[in-house]
């Protein structure tokens, strides 16, 4: 049989990853193709923030989940201390004494292999498929390729392959910068995200493309107009623009759920709600919304909490706060009697704004013989005295 064996800390496991690896199936056709994640690299340590060894199993049977063959093996995970390939190898050679066992690694590390721990060994029970990772490098493969050649009898296949668009390590700062989605597999992409792996923070656009499939088609535009007056908010009051559209964007997911599907989820997630909030279910969407940005986009607990008050208001609310609720009431498609004065008052004044904003909410619901909610009289009441 042969056995390719793709190992490497994958921290975190990219497209160029799952394209080399499509290119050993392709080319070589393994009747085994393993992928096997470092539990600790030989010759570096993890990046700060980065996964457990067990998270980048999970990571990696994202990344590697379409790959004809390909099983992720966690057998250097079950070894204690550094991870070395010579190690590996000799595992699988008891396991696998008379088959083909084929090395995948990339050009960085064929051009550095005579430093690996025990190579020779591995020249003598392994054949080495190199992937090219930049651009204009294949002349000094060929040229390290029949040096390994000629000094050790060293059997190397160059793949055809595109340079890998990526290293980890550069993806891991995209990460921090909410860039480098286009380089993740989506399912990749979201799991980190979620976990908060690498303190990555969502790119913008790919979080509205997650969030609207949670909305009626109808409520796009009203969220679409909340983020934008809340990004301006943000900016003109000094608060970080990005944090204010990551509350606008997600403050209503849940808008569309009924009553007892709001239930479900509060019971799903641990969220304990009180009688009064129950008594209340079109405040419900604000605590769901809450819990299902924690879980599904590890939002921080400042966005969080933004989300949770955006309806009701509470007492003393932070900078965020204040901005996505009042961006929530005046954002350009709201068109109501008394909507003009918080728009006017909420560049110059925020305070009073929301002032403005609560008094106008606690008047309509007394009109429409409703009982307000009592975090939005008391919201009123501190800003009142504030002002």
């Amino acid at each position: 049989m042969r056995i390719a064996v793709y190992g490497g800390s994958f921290n975190p496991p990219h497209i160029g990853h799952a394209e080399a690896a499509l290119s050993v199936y392709r080319e070589l056709l393994p009747d085994i193709f393993l992928i096997i994640p470092d539990n600790i690299p030989p010759h570096k340590d993890m990046a700060a923030g980065s996964p457990t060894a067990e998270q980048r199993m999970e990571l990696c049977r994202l990344a590697f989940r379409n790959i004809p063959g390909a099983q992720v093996s966690d057998m250097e995970l079950r070894r204690s201390g550094r991870s070395y390939t010579a190690d590996t190898v000799a595992q699988l050679r008891e396991r696998y004494p008379e088959d083909q066992l084929i090395l995948v690694m990339g050009s960085d590390m064929l051009l550095s292999f005579e430093k690996w721990y025990r190579f020779e060994y591995l020249l003598e029970n392994c054949a080495l498929a190199v992937v090219s990772r930049e651009e204009g490098d294949l002349p000094e493969l060929r040229k390290q390729a029949e040096y390994l050649r000629a000094k050790y009898g060293a059997e190397v296949t160059l793949l055809r392959q595109e340079p890998l668009p990526a290293q980890s390590s550069e993806l891991r700062e995209l990460l921090r910068l909410r860039k480098g989605v286009e380089l993740l597999d989506d399912a990749v992409y979201s799991c980190i995200i979620k976990n908060g792996w690498y303190e990555a923070l969502p790119e913008l656009s790919w979080l509205r493309g997650k969030a609207y499939q949670y909305l009626d088609s109808r409520r796009v535009g009203h969220v679409v107009g909340c983020e934008s007056e809340a990004v301006r908010l943000a900016m003109h009051w000094g608060e970080l623009p990005e944090r204010a559209a990551t509350a606008a964007i997600l403050h209503d997911i849940t808008k569309r759920l009924n009553f007892e599907e709001q239930l479900h989820l509060c019971e799903e997630y641990g969220m304990i709600c009180s009688n009064a909030e129950l008594a209340h279910p079109r405040i419900l969407h604000a605590i769901t919304g809450a819990g299902l940005a924690r879980e599904l986009f590890g939002v921080s607990e400042a966005i969080s909490e933004a989300i949770r008050w955006h309806t009701t208001g509470k007492p003393d609310m932070t900078l965020l706060e204040k901005i996505l609720y009042l961006a929530d009431y005046i954002e350009p498609t709201r068109d109501f009697p008394g909507v003009e004065g918080p728009r006017e008052l909420a560049y110059r004044d925020i305070d009073r704004a929301l002032a403005l904003a609560l008094k106008n909410t606690l008047d309509e619901l007394k009109e429409l013989g409703e009982e307000p909610f009592e975090a939005t009289a008391e919201a009123y009441r501190w800003y009142s005295r504030e002002i």
